[in-house]
């Protein structure tokens, strides 16, 4: 099984790309964490996509992330099934913000070694203005249009929970 988790920043595409991994028992690759170097440094580009080519050339996978550089195109194509997280933007910052407060001074699990939990206000204008741009929508209008069949849209927690309890609900129906 292939998963790609895409959708804005603060929409817990982390969280859930790493519950599915543990439910489907198949390796998670985080982008931010392929993006950035110790210290928030940006990873060169040719190593960054050599890294995320050898992680699609596993038979399973879920993959989170937005970086359209990083063989977003074969990843979509590959993928069995492609989760949108397109919360609203008041709700993604506050989820950032709670974020910040849990994780301030370390390392969350999902992002690269030495780049320490930070909440600075270049990051909320990501979220609440950069990050969601008219050509961001466009784009996950497109995924939506082009894969109509794999694209499932998550548009609030709730949403996100009814979902997770059909998947786990599956996994035990077939012993997994």
């Amino acid at each position: 099984m292939k998963i790609a988790v895409l959708g804005y920043s603060g929409a817990g595409k982390s969280t859930l790309a790493a519950q599915l991994g543990k439910l489907y028992q198949i390796p998670v690759l985080h982008l931010d964490a392929v993006q950035f170097l110790p210290g928030w440094k940006i990873r060169p580009r040719e190593q960054a996509k050599e890294m995320v080519a050898e992680f699609m050339s596993q038979p399973d996978w879920v993959i989170d992330g937005n970086y359209s550089g990083f063989y977003q195109l074969e990843l979509l194509e590959q993928a069995d099934q492609i989760l949108l997280l397109p919360f609203g933007r008041l709700r993604c910052l506050y989820r950032v913000w709670k974020r910040y407060r849990q994780n301030r001074g370390n390392v969350r699990e999902s992002m690269a070694e030495g780049c320490e939990e930070k909440l600075d206000m270049e990051f909320v204008h990501w979220v609440l203005f950069r990050g969601r741009n008219k050509k961001k929508r466009e784009a996950f209008l497109k995924i939506r249009r082009q894969y109509p069949q794999k694209t499932l849209v998550l548009k609030t927690p709730a949403q996100v929970t009814v979902y997770l309890q059909k998947a786990y609900e599956m996994t035990e129906s077939m012993g997994i």
